[in-house]
Formats: structure tokens, C-alpha cells, sequence
């Protein structure tokens, strides 16, 4: 199961593997609080992609079908996190005030739609 917290949240007993998918380290969060298990900011989208986005929601179908095109190019970095998620539960964590408009959300449908049909 792949599950999306903001980095900020309480740690629970269902978060698996927690996995920070940002580029940015999350403000004023300390990494010895923070409980992280892999930061994997290769996965993130572009300082471009993110900056061009800058959370404006009229965007928002163009930054999932680019941040999505990004994914299809870094194929590195989607497998390792496909691989965790096929063993353990995982939490994807984001920094976005914003829990329905973030790279996290457009991730973890990227990855459930991978994880339903084999790895090209």
C-alpha cells in the first residue's frame, strides 16, 4: 500500500517505509526529528517543473502530465521506489501545505498505475 503524509504529521504505526519524495528539505523540520527512512529527491520534479508550477491549482493537468514525463526518464529512481513498495507499505512524504495538489499525489498514481502492469 502506498500512502501520502505530509513530512510535518505524526508518525503512525501504518506508515511502512517513510520515504521524503522533495527536493527541498521540508522548513523547519530537523532530519534527527524527522523519522525519515529515504530521501529520495532524484525523484522529484525539476527545480524548472517546480517552480513553473509554484502550486497555481489552473496548472495543475499540465504539471501531471509533465511531472509524469519527468517519471518516464528517470526510470532509476521510479524502480527503486517500486521495488520498496512491492515489499513493504510505504509513505510518501511531501512538504505542500496544499494535500491534494503536490508532486506526492501525481507520484503515488504514477506508481499505482506502474504497479498494476509490468515495468517497461
Amino acid at each position: 500500500m502506498i500512502r501520502l503524509k505530509r513530512a510535518y504529521d505524526q508518525l503512525s504505526d501504518q506508515n511502512g517505509i517513510r520515504v521524503l519524495v522533495d527536493r527541498l528539505w521540508p522548513r523547519g523540520l530537523r532530519k534527527s526529528d524527522a523519522m525519515i527512512d529515504l530521501w529520495l529527491k532524484e525523484i522529484a520534479p525539476t527545480g524548472e517543473l517546480r517552480k513553473w508550477f509554484s502550486h497555481d491549482h489552473e496548472k495543475w493537468d499540465d504539471f501531471k502530465k509533465r511531472y509524469k514525463e519527468e517519471l518516464d526518464v528517470n526510470i532509476e529512481h521510479v524502480q527503486k521506489i517500486q521495488d520498496i513498495a512491492k515489499e513493504s507499505d510505504i509513505t510518501l512524504l511531501y512538504s505542500a501545505k496544499d494535500n491534494k495538489f503536490n508532486n506526492a499525489v501525481v507520484l503515488k498514481e504514477y506508481l499505482e498505475e506502474r504497479l498494476n502492469k509490468p515495468f517497461e
